[in-house]
């Protein structure tokens, strides 16, 4: 009877460190997810809280603390989603943004690029969002549009003040408890990955950058990657190769995903 025993034990230890732990180790109580764990990436529509991943990234705007926390009951940690680098006219605080920091838009509608160099005026406006994030549960953010200064903003943005907002936007996410991820910005991993917790990144495989995110993986960090136009049968063997966290996704960012 015992050797049955020692291998059921055995077996529940490999289930247990294989499946639903996205946590590393860390000296703080900061969630830090592992490179590979699975998740799913929700920002329209009603939340499925059913989908089996570790792993929910949702908007943190239009997601009560409600649905956070029946994630959590079901074990999930959870992504609050925000535009840190681009206004956006239908959110409840577009108001409070003075027109000089509101520039071109950046392709989506209703969305603007902002002028990350006027710290004075946004460093309070995102310091506000994040503290919405974390009074709903959130355990991580999502800061999107962070790469203004590879684009036409309106603004003469520098690689430098890109370095200089997102490394403010991180720390105002960890003085707040919450991980926080680096969302596309490819060439400036190398000197944001120890900023940052995670990464979040669009459509690497169809633009041959997934390379790139290597940083984030060899420091034992998650890189969460979607793929828009691609079968998976074009990206999944070298994501998992490189120990991406891939799947595919529509452009809506609906509940339909099809994962590596």
């Amino acid at each position: 009877m015992k050797r049955p025993l020692v291998l059921l034990a055995g077996l529940l230890l490999l289930v247990t460190a294989c499946s639903a732990t996205p946590d590393s180790p860390s000296g703080d109580s900061r969630w830090r997810p592992r490179p590979g764990v699975a998740w799913q990436w929700q920002l329209t529509g009603r939340v499925d809280t059913s989908v089996d991943v570790p792993v929910y990234d949702i908007d943190g705007f239009d997601q009560s603390k409600a649905v956070v926390s029946a994630l959590h009951g079901k074990g999930r940690k959870v992504i609050c989603y925000l535009s840190t680098g681009a206004w956006e006219d239908w959110r409840p605080d577009a108001d409070r943004f003075p027109r000089s920091v509101i520039g071109r838009g950046n392709g989506w509608e209703g969305e603007r690029w902002l002028d990350i160099r006027a710290t004075d005026v946004l460093e309070p406006l995102m310091a506000d969002r994040l503290d919405m994030c974390r009074e709903k549960g959130f355990d991580a953010v999502e800061p999107d549009n962070m790469d203004g200064y590879r684009n036409r903003t309106g603004f003469a943005l520098a690689a430098a003040d890109q370095l200089r907002y997102n490394r403010l936007i991180a720390r105002l996410a960890h003085e707040r408890g919450m991980s926080v991820g680096l969302k596309n910005d490819l060439d400036q991993i190398p000197r944001l990955v120890d900023d940052f917790d995670f990464a979040v990144n669009e459509q690497c495989a169809q633009y041959d950058e997934c390379g790139d995110m290597e940083p984030f993986v060899k420091a034992g960090k998650a890189v969460f990657h979607v793929e828009y136009e691609l079968p998976v049968s074009r990206f999944c063997a070298e994501s998992r190769r490189l120990k991406l966290s891939s799947m595919r996704k529509k452009y809506e960012l609906g509940v339909w995903r099809e994962a590596c």
